[in-house]
């Protein structure tokens, strides 16, 4: 895998490889990460509690979750990075709710700050990567090869109009 080309990439980085650990982690040893988020670990659960069934589909949606970050990674997408600033500001915002309405424990404001000050984080990479003007070829991930930089794209490669100069034969279009 191809390190982070920006500041704003390498936030979606870390937080990509720590949702794919952390769903790892709740897939694996449930137990640790319930004790981890401060809730509580019984020996053995009531029928009709469906806790291990939750972690279970919250896990895999948090590993899915660090793919695509890291994913969006590799390709510098920047859309998805100004998209998860916004909706990790919400998640901070129902997190921080459920912690004071007591829905959760007080270690859960812990998850909350983490997205709070991730979002922060992108949010400032994405303005110096601005200033300094960093990769940013693109801001859909399969218009440009994820190896190439703007200076490097061929005429017709980055949405030129069909027939333009450098313009790829008709019959290599797919």
């Amino acid at each position: 895998m191809k390190l982070p080309r920006s500041v704003a990439g390498w936030t979606i980085a870390v937080f990509g490889v720590l949702a794919l650990l952390m769903g790892a982690l709740g897939l694996l040893w449930p137990e640790a990460q319930l004790r981890m988020l401060g809730f509580e670990t019984p020996e053995t659960r009531a029928v009709g509690d469906y806790t291990g069934t939750f972690l279970l589909a919250s896990s895999m949606a948090a590993f899915n979750m660090g793919v695509y970050y890291l994913l969006a990674t590799v390709t510098e997408w920047r859309a998805f990075y100004r998209f998860t600033v916004v909706f990790r500001l919400v998640t901070f915002t129902v997190f921080t709710i459920a912690v004071l309405a007591d829905i959760a424990p007080d270690r859960f404001f812990g998850v909350a700050a983490w997205e709070g000050l991730g979002a922060l984080a992108t949010a400032v990479g994405l303005r110096l990567d601005a200033r300094r003007g960093a990769p940013a070829a693109t801001d859909t991930p399969a218009a440009v090869d994820a190896t190439s930089t703007a200076a490097e794209v061929a005429p017709g490669d980055a949405g030129e109009a069909p027939g333009a100069a450098g313009a790829a034969p008709a019959d290599a279009v797919r």
